[in-house]
């Protein structure tokens, strides 16, 4: 989107693993694409707003919030189709 990003992921674990907290992924994220979106405007700052509506969703969400992120730019009337929209990428887009 223009103005907001969506982000949709599962973390994925075994027993011997320790998965890393969600809030220090969304971290490395945002830092690294704060700092590559800088470097391409060529300017410092910051990017992302200090709030931010991270949280985790249950399993049985999952499809209800793919669906909001694939239709957003239709509804918003950047496109007429999910797949006519250059920065969506979802796993079923890409086979």
């Amino acid at each position: 989107m223009p103005e907001h990003a969506h982000l949709l992921f599962t973390i994925s674990y075994n027993a011997e693993d320790k998965a890393e907290p969600m809030y220090r992924i969304i971290g490395d994220i945002k830092g690294a694409s704060s700092h590559n979106i800088n470097r391409l405007l060529k300017r410092k700052g910051r990017v992302w707003q200090e709030e931010s509506f991270d949280r985790a969703t249950r399993e049985n969400e999952f499809d209800y919030y793919m669906e909001y992120i694939i239709t957003n730019p239709v509804r918003r009337g950047l496109v007429s189709s999910p797949e006519e929209y250059e920065w969506l990428w979802h796993e079923t887009m890409n086979k």
